[in-house]
């Protein structure tokens, strides 16, 4: 019934199509080869690097950079930039001015996002082009490839975030977002087809793979509970005059997820941890094969490194991107207060600390996301990658695009999807 009545608004169903004609140019781009690389020797070349950093990045590029595609660089140029830029925004007045502006401010802060991935798409660009060639990979080395490879690459990656901006303005839900949605799911029949084939073999028996089946139904479920998951400190509103009008009076809460930094402590971790492992693949140096044996995926080191870098960068992520002087000053200069907390510092100090004790609860929950698809390989022996950084973004996008869909329903009179 609920997809009934989503056909039945004509605008909605336009939003969709153009959301799901935009991805399928996206994913027709992951198949084109950029110019002057040997397939064969690619391949090779790749299988080196199974558990470094550019296999995560592969993970996000949904098999661009494996093939070196026009796409092989992905969204990750974007992202990065836009990290950077929300991170100088904390320690740049200029920065900081332009972001409470409004949306002036924000077309400017979008503006500088583009040319800061143009730089690093250039730069990321150049870098994997001297590193093909070193490797042997290429067919004709030499500036002439490398000059257009970094064209190549750049303008594949600028034209993903066109892409990832014409499905958030004219399609449904956030386009970066379900650009790198799809290029996780996209690797997902593979897996399904890997599994019964190890079923069909006797690798995997049957007893194993429904626990295996149970238990990826009950992280999933873990996961949209935690996303959802909200701590609600109630603020009430004193009344005032206004001219004839009186405004205030009314009782409301401030929501405080419990995972406010999302899936950027295990991509910053992540990256960290994994860059020793890449380098030891293109530098012969004995302490860094010492590090990269010691910084194995399956090492206990490892996970513990990882889960501690996790949980640094969500407190991290979370002080610099929630200012709870803001939020009390705006309170204040709006007439709200806290019951039994005095205005001002006073309620800073009081939702600092709510969001600290969240917070711990948070990055506990995000780490042993990310350390799942560790324990289901070595104790389950699953034949594919479920857990980490892929399954809270699928979950997560999948989640804010069905409440997307949900909200334009709703303001139609529509039925939804979500039930009381």
């Amino acid at each position: 019934m609920s997809l009934q009545n989503m056909m039945n608004l004509p605008e909605l169903k336009k939003k969709i199509f153009i959301t799901l004609a935009l991805l399928f140019v996206y994913r027709i781009g992951v198949f084109v080869p950029t110019p002057g690389i040997d397939p064969v020797s690619l391949a090779t070349f790749f299988e080196r690097f199974q558990g470094t950093i550019v296999g995560m990045f592969a993970m996000f590029t949904g098999g661009a950079l494996e093939r070196f595609s026009v796409f092989a660089l992905g969204i990750m140029p974007y992202i990065s930039a836009s990290i950077i830029l929300q991170l100088l925004t904390v320690v740049e007045p200029n920065l900081e001015r332009l972001s409470k502006e409004g949306e002036q401010g924000r077309k400017k802060i979008t503006q500088y996002t583009r040319y800061g991935t143009v730089v690093l798409s250039i730069i990321q660009g150049f870098g994997i082009a001297v590193g093909l060639e070193g490797a042997g990979v290429v067919i004709d080395p030499g500036w002439s490839f490398r000059i257009v490879t970094v064209i190549t690459l750049t303008a594949g990656t600028a034209f993903i975030m066109w892409l990832g901006e014409q499905i958030t303005e004219r399609g449904i839900g956030n386009g970066i977002s379900l650009i790198i949605f799809a290029g996780i799911v996209a690797r997902m029949p593979s897996g399904a087809v890997d599994t019964f084939d190890f079923l069909s073999e006797g690798t995997l028996e049957v007893f194993e793979f429904v626990i295996v089946v149970v238990l990826m139904v009950a992280v999933i479920a873990l996961i949209i509970f935690f996303e959802t998951a909200q701590r609600k400190i109630p603020v009430q509103y004193a009344k005032r005059v206004v001219g004839r009008k009186m405004f205030g009076g009314q009782s409301s809460h401030l929501p405080l997820k419990l995972n406010t930094s999302g899936v950027i402590p295990p991509i910053f971790a992540s990256s960290i941890i994994m860059f020793p492992a890449t380098l030891a693949n293109f530098v012969d140096i004995a302490a860094l094969k010492v590090v990269q044996e010691y910084l194995q995926p399956t090492a206990i080191t490892y996970n513990v490194i990882y889960v501690t870098f996790i949980i640094f960068f969500c407190f991290f992520y979370t002080a610099v991107t929630f200012k709870t002087d803001d939020v009390a000053d705006n309170m204040k200069k709006n007439g709200g207060f806290i019951p039994g907390i005095r205005p001002g510092k006073r309620t800073a100090e009081y939702i600092d600390r709510v969001l600290t004790r969240i917070t711990v609860i948070g990055a506990i929950y995000v780490s042993a996301v990310c350390v799942l698809p560790q324990f289901m390989n070595a104790k389950l022996g699953v034949p594919f990658y479920f857990g980490g950084t892929a399954l809270l973004i699928v979950i997560g996008v999948a989640m804010d695009t069905i409440g997307q869909i949900e909200s334009h329903m709703m303001s139609r009179n529509y039925e939804g999807f979500l039930k009381k």
